[in-house]
């Protein structure tokens, strides 16, 4: 097999065989493969677009390229969700519990923040002591004591896909849907489940703001898992304003935590259990996604899950007392009231909001760089809200003064007043299925 041809031949918008691109990519995990040849392979898929048969080869290439996950027949049906991203998002750290406390296995692999949006392990890491550095024989044995485990990627675990999505960060092939949806359903895949629901996020805050694209991308990733077998769904949700009253890992945190006591904000709890239920009707634990949402409220209602995340959090290495006591979270020394002039009604811009925070230290510009679980945004009002003239919209959390007054200037560009009421816009915008 010659490299050159294999580029060469997508470059042009020719369609590989699937022995064609399998041995192309089978050489690349073998270092016969270099790293410019794959680079170019990427934007030629980019720019040509992968056929559905082209699709599936890298698919089952990337799953078979590690481990995979198998769990006994007789036992809890393993399910997970994946979000594609956005502002404020921690339904992870309320559905895991959640569904595991409802009698599922829930296997979660997460990752870190990405650009503006928020990352689960991020979150986590919030918690004092919490490891999400898991080999897969710990994942297993957390996941047979508490229902569900809650940790980063493995090198076990799709090792191509690891390798592939370095190069698209930095060779600007991030953004090609049948990449995006390749990485995404390999991994879950690769976790044993038998069931996934999918957060396609869409709006303002959203990696894909429009809602067409982000239907075709739910479409493909739902194709793509059916077909290995996982019973899979997919919600277009909203994602124009924050998720929740928080923005910031500690804050989230303690936000998720007033979740799983039964209260909460209402749209929090909302998307939570809207994906919470499709999980349980594909896990054929309901009949139809009412009864799964009635019955996964009332254990919220009851504070059930929440005694759930104690116990991961605990097994995981983390204090298990902030369960009770979020106060033992960590907190930043600085917090400002952030007002804005005039009154009228509150329209807040996500993604900007997820660009503050980030530049406040909630999120990372680089790889390297360090997150501070401290900082962020707690939100008084919300989008849609009447304010009236002084009111205070929210408190910035920082680390220092200094911080606190950048995040405010970045805020006057991110919140402003309406003279009018928005338009209401719903949080379940569209549910997709094969």
């Amino acid at each position: 097999m010659l490299a050159t041809r294999i580029i060469e031949k997508k470059r042009d918008g020719g369609r590989l065989s699937c022995d064609e691109l399998a041995a192309f990519l089978r050489a690349y995990l073998e270092g016969n493969v270099a790293e410019y040849q794959m680079s170019a392979f990427l934007m030629a898929a980019l720019i040509r677009g992968l056929e559905p048969a082209e699709l599936s080869v890298l698919l089952r290439e990337i799953i078979e390229s590690g481990a995979r996950l198998r769990f006994a027949e007789d036992g809890p049906p393993a399910v997970d969700k994946h979000s594609t991203g956005g502002v404020g998002d921690k339904v992870s750290l309320i559905l895991a519990p959640l569904l595991a406390e409802a009698g599922l296995r829930v296997p979660m692999m997460s990752g870190r923040g990405l650009g503006h949006t928020g990352g689960t392990l991020d979150k986590l890491e919030a918690i004092p002591g919490f490891d999400v550095s898991v080999d897969l024989v710990r994942f297993r044995a957390i996941l047979d004591e508490v229902g569900c485990a809650m940790i980063g990627q493995t090198k076990e675990i799709a090792p191509l896909d690891g390798r592939l999505y370095a190069l698209r960060d930095v060779t600007g092939t991030v953004p090609s849907p049948p990449l995006i949806a390749a990485s995404i359903v390999s991994k879950k895949v690769a976790e044993g489940i038998g069931a996934l629901v999918l957060d396609v996020k869409c709006g303002r805050g959203a990696f894909i703001t429009d809602r067409e694209q982000a239907r075709r991308l739910a479409r493909t990733m739902v194709d793509l898992a059916t077909g290995e077998g996982v019973r899979t769904s997919a919600l277009l949700t909203a994602m124009d304003a924050p998720l929740g009253g928080t923005v910031g890992n500690a804050l989230e945190v303690r936000e998720a935590i007033e979740t799983l006591k039964g209260g909460g904000p209402a749209d929090l709890r909302a998307v939570t259990l809207a994906l919470g239920a499709e999980l349980l009707v594909s896990a054929d634990r309901a009949s139809d996604v009412e009864a799964a949402g009635a019955e996964l409220g009332a254990i919220l209602d009851r504070g059930a899950a929440l005694e759930r995340f104690a116990r991961l959090i605990e097994v995981q290495g983390g204090d298990p007392g902030v369960a009770d006591d979020p106060g033992r979270l960590p907190s930043a020394p600085i917090r400002e009231p952030f007002r804005l002039p005039g009154s009228g009604w509150l329209d807040v811009h996500a993604r900007k909001v997820g660009v503050a925070s980030v530049e406040l230290g909630a999120g990372r510009r680089r790889v390297e760089d360090a997150v501070d679980p401290r900082v962020g945004f707690e939100f008084h009002r919300r989008a849609g809200d009447r304010v009236s003239e002084g009111e205070p919209l929210l408190t910035v959390h920082a680390a220092d003064a200094a911080s606190a007054a950048t995040a405010a200037h970045r805020l006057t560009d991110a919140i402003r007043l309406l003279p009018v009421p928005p338009a209401p816009q719903p949080l379940i915008l569209e549910r997709i299925v094969r």
